[in-house]
């Protein structure tokens, strides 16, 4: 199939992008059948909103908490509820071997 560049308008932000020869042919070799409705930089915002904070080599958020175990103040990846102990990350090692 011959394909060429055509100028599309995102739907988020109204610019207009070029839906190039190359990506038609990616996206028809991938069985996509619609054509991109956003310019690549709306594409990947929305790729990052959609992943949310747990993307690659984003921070996670820490929560303070004290060691059930040996009672040293540690962080931990999520929040306590406080019904379960929580462990400092030697003393769960421990605990998991």
């Amino acid at each position: 199939m011959d394909y060429q560049d055509k100028s599309l308008q995102c739907s988020d932000c109204g610019a207009t992008f070029t839906f190039s020869a190359e990506d038609q042919e990616f996206f028809h070799s991938k069985g996509y059948t619609n054509e991109p409705k956003r310019c690549p930089s709306c594409r990947q915002a929305r790729k990052t909103e959609r992943n949310g904070s747990s993307g690659y080599g984003a921070r996670r958020q820490m929560f303070p908490a004290v060691c059930a175990e040996c009672g040293k103040d540690t962080q931990v990846p999520f929040e306590p509820r406080g019904d379960r102990p929580v462990y400092c990350s030697d003393c769960y090692r421990s605990k998991v071997r």
